[in-house]
């Protein structure tokens, strides 16, 4: 059974649990960015997508379960976060959404299914609506796809505090710029002001199966964005979670895995 860490105190001093030994790993170059990637077992493909500011590691819990059930599991590192770079041009969800693209022509993946947290859910289900012919399935995780899906963050807030402690330190010790955490945080929340934008519509449009996870606790996102997501994506289903938060797969790993499991297996 893997720790609770509700507070994020170990997530904040040690970060999630270590990688294990990567099947491969490199990078590719793609407009203008040099992107990280890795990939773990063999099976049916699963892309792990992190959140803004963080790293492929935080899915630390995640990948070794995801591998001893029988999948591939393939770790991307956003532009311009953990080791991968970006060029000048400002941040865009449809930008990152290209170098997963990349990544997979790279590592010969026609099909896979997305799991996407916070940013990374963004970017899963932009590429469930621009390339649908190349995603199985999307589990999307606690971000929104317009801004009145965000909520007013009340300050202060430790947990929020630590997490951000945790990504300037793995920032610093794997970010070819480690000296610029300060000016990532502030194009980051410069696309995040005004991104995404989707309308319902486009939404309506997508066909590929998905999830709209959220947790009950989140501080980011609104519940009532996450049941108008899971209205207007046709036949997508609506989990909550429990007793957790925006962190929850640092924070629950076990209770996270079993709900991403038994979405992979339908």
């Amino acid at each position: 059974m893997l720790p609770h860490d509700d507070d994020l105190q170990n997530f904040e001093a040690r970060g999630a649990a270590p990688l294990p030994a990567a099947t491969h790993q490199g990078y590719i170059e793609n407009d203008g960015a040099r992107i990280w990637y890795a990939t773990y077992g063999a099976g049916e493909p699963v892309i792990l997508l992190h959140g803004g500011l963080g790293n492929g590691g935080n899915w630390g819990y995640q990948v070794p379960s995801l591998v001893e059930s029988g999948r591939r599991v393939i770790l991307i590192d956003s532009r311009g976060h953990g080791r991968s770079t970006r060029d000048s041009r400002p941040y865009t969800y449809e930008l990152m959404a290209s170098d997963v693209l990349a990544v997979m022509d790279a590592v010969n993946v026609e099909k896979a299914a997305v799991v996407g947290w916070s940013d990374g859910a963004c970017i899963a289900l932009i590429l469930a609506m621009r390339v649908p012919s190349r995603i199985t399935r999307v589990f999307y995780f606690a971000c929104n796809m317009d801004p009145s899906g965000t909520k007013e963050i009340e300050w202060p807030n430790p947990v929020i505090d630590r997490c951000l402690s945790r990504h300037r330190k793995d920032y610093a010790s794997l970010s070819a710029t480690p000296d610029q955490f300060d000016a990532f945080f502030a194009a980051i929340g410069l696309m995040m002001k005004t991104e995404p934008n989707y309308t319902a519509a486009q939404l309506a449009e997508i066909r590929v199966p998905v999830v709209v996870a959220i947790s009950e606790r989140d501080e980011f996102i609104r519940m009532e964005h996450a049941e108008y997501l899971a209205r207007t994506l046709p036949g997508a289903q609506l989990i909550l979670l429990r007793e957790v938060t925006h962190f929850a797969p640092v924070q629950r790993p076990d209770s996270f895995n079993s709900v991403l499991q038994t979405f992979l297996q339908r």
